[in-house]
């Protein structure tokens, strides 16, 4: 584990901005108006999805897409200028937040300026052509890392960008020799110290298709050597199976469980119901009670809390990649204020540092949650299919305020009238 990990991040939020269709202009300048909307929400970090110009040859759609960058170093000019860019990270800072933004190492577009210039840096087929290691992601090229020049290039545009932003995103960042992230996180850190590093690491089901076919990949236990946070696409599995009634509620949250055990102590996972690359939340989860105490336990569980952008008004179009695809900022749906009460809530001291513990009932599909910490306690009680009912929670008899919506709480005899909204409320042993 990254020693110096600060776990502060698990009283955070990310929220997640594609530049070009956040916002009518797709500009920079058009996203810093939204900042103070954004900062009210309550969020610590924004993450700005790859910010560098996109290469041409094999694109995807009219426009191409972000992740098959041309230029490490430059600004893509859709958005604006370098300028305009230092421009909106002074304004994020201003505003008591930080900026971090995507890397995209794992590969180039097929016609970047390091395919032009530095041609050996690339992973080579059999019959000699540039190409992909897994998979078939035409638009673009494998970088191949056992060449050490190229790791001397990426941590100088590392720490170029270091200098301007609080940290990175990396994209599967899993399939890329966790050798070189230590070697960067170190020499980054001469440059800023506090730099964040998150991890897109990947599902198991990709991470074993890889190793069978002989490619290196990471585990999220090994990626959290050089990272501070990690996907949760470990348990995402069983997410989407429980969504589909494939499996029992506590399968998938011994899943959740269990990475409180597989983990190095303070390690911080990245939770989210949605993100680019996955069906948007009011999609998966369209009931409206269900969403709401969805997104209150995505906001509970242990870690930082994602919110991509437009999902705070339930947007249901997840926007494409590669076009003109705007986020629907009117939708008639808006959590706004749910999501400023739960950033509230997630500032209390015991998610960073209590004992954390999850139960289920099947019967009911109600999870309860617990940090406790000397004397105090947090319980969080979320209903996930609907289901109104009685649960049975650790807590003394008495009545308690729900920190969410301020509503009083009776707990009698060990139980809790669940009446369909989420509930966390504050305790003591």
């Amino acid at each position: 584990m990254a020693k110096n990990t600060n776990i502060d991040l698990r009283n955070q939020v990310i929220y997640s901005i594609y530049v070009r269709n956040h916002s009518e202009e797709g500009t920079f300048k058009s996203v810093e108006k939204d900042l103070d909307r954004i900062k009210s929400l309550g969020v610590d970090i924004i993450w700005f999805m790859p910010i560098h110009p996109i290469g041409v040859k094999n694109k995807k759609g009219d426009l191409g897409c972000p992740y098959a960058i041309k230029d490490y170093r430059e600004i893509n000019p859709e958005y604006g200028t370098l300028d305009d860019f230092t421009n909106i990270v002074e304004e994020i800072h201003k505003r008591g937040m930080k900026c971090i933004i995507d890397v995209v190492y794992n590969h180039t577009s097929p016609d970047s300026w390091l395919v032009e210039n530095h041609p050996e840096f690339f992973f080579r087929k059999a019959n000699g052509a540039m190409g992909n290691k897994t998979g078939e992601w035409w638009d673009v090229v494998d970088l191949e890392y056992k060449n050490k020049e190229l790791w001397n290039y990426q941590i100088e545009t590392l720490k170029m960008w270091a200098g301007i932003v609080d940290g990175f995103r990396c994209d599967v960042a899993s399939m890329i020799p966790i050798d070189f992230w230590n070697r960067a996180r170190i020499e980054v850190a001469d440059i800023n110290p506090e730099c964040i590093w998150l991890a897109e690491s990947i599902d198991t089901g990709f991470l074993k298709y890889n190793r069978d076919n002989g490619i290196e990949a990471h585990s999220d236990c090994e990626v959290y050597q050089a990272f501070d946070m990690c996907y949760d696409y470990d348990v995402k599995k069983y997410y989407d199976a429980y969504l589909k009634n494939e499996i029992k509620l506590s399968t998938y949250i011994d899943a959740l469980n269990h990475q409180d055990c597989l983990y190095p102590m303070n390690y911080v996972k990245l939770r989210f119901l949605e993100n680019h690359d996955n069906t948007r939340a009011k999609v998966l989860i369209p009931d409206e009670k269900d969403l709401i105490n969805w997104t209150a336990f995505m906001y509970f569980q242990k870690g930082a809390a994602l919110i991509y952008s437009g999902q705070e008004f339930e947007d249901v179009n997840l926007p494409s990649l590669f076009d003109i695809d705007k986020v629907n900022w009117n939708t008639g749906y808006d959590i706004s204020e749910l999501l400023k009460s739960l950033y509230k809530i997630k500032q209390n001291p015991l998610f960073r540092n209590g004992n954390y513990k999850l139960t289920a009932d099947d019967n009911s599909n109600i999870v309860v949650g617990y940090y406790v910490k000397a004397n105090e306690k947090l319980v969080g009680i979320f209903g996930l299919k609907g289901i109104l009912g009685e649960t049975i929670v650790d807590l003394e008899d008495g009545q308690y305020t729900n920190l969410i919506d301020g509503e009083v709480i009776t707990v009698k005899d060990g139980k809790v009238k669940f009446a369909g909204s989420p509930i966390i409320i504050a305790g003591s042993l």
